[in-house]
């Protein structure tokens, strides 16, 4: 596995090995022994996975509060989307900056997004399955968001009106989100 840093600290893109041949693949999707090497020490405690059944469907941007923030590790099992993180920690000389992955069932890349991140998906194919692993368990009562077309990230969403929860379509920008 081949793990690249990007320029928001914290952020990894993970390219696995993949063993092709006539019946398919083989590929390790996490190895605790090499994100070490990496200095990422992450105990995961819950998987998630979601069906986005239309192109263009936006969930996101999402985050907790401390004391449960969570990392992510993210992955596409079927389909494609564009993944985006935003670095909402206060004390960052990169806070309010943002990246975007281009992540599907084909490239098999995944995306390590850390604490202190906000993250969204934008599906680019139907019926696209995204599963990600936390290191801290769902808590509803931390659950914040950043609304995903917030003018002052001027995040280059790959749809001008995407698919959106009610939920995600009234979160606050990032200058009115409570991040602390």
């Amino acid at each position: 596995m081949r793990v690249i840093p990007q320029r928001l600290k914290g952020v990894y893109l993970l390219e696995p090995v993949v063993h092709e041949d006539h019946r398919g693949f083989f590929m390790e999707s996490y190895n605790e022994n090499i994100m070490k090497q990496y200095g990422i020490e992450v105990q995961f405690v819950q998987d998630n996975h979601s069906l986005s059944v239309h192109t263009g469907v936006l969930r996101g941007l999402h985050y907790q509060l401390q004391p449960k923030a969570q990392t992510k590790l993210v992955r596409v099992l079927a389909g494609a989307i564009y993944d985006v993180v935003v670095d909402i920690r206060r004390d960052s000389p990169t806070f309010g900056q943002w990246m975007g992955f281009n992540l599907s069932a084909q490239n098999k890349q995944q995306l390590l997004v850390p604490k202190g991140f906000a993250h969204g998906f934008c599906t680019l194919l139907p019926n696209t399955e995204v599963f990600y692993k936390v290191d801290e368990f769902y808590a509803p009562a931390y659950d914040r968001g950043i609304l995903w077309s917030d003018p002052s990230l001027k995040i280059d969403w790959p749809v001008d009106a995407p698919e959106l929860s009610d939920k995600d379509r009234t979160h606050p920008t990032l200058a009115n989100a409570e991040l602390d």
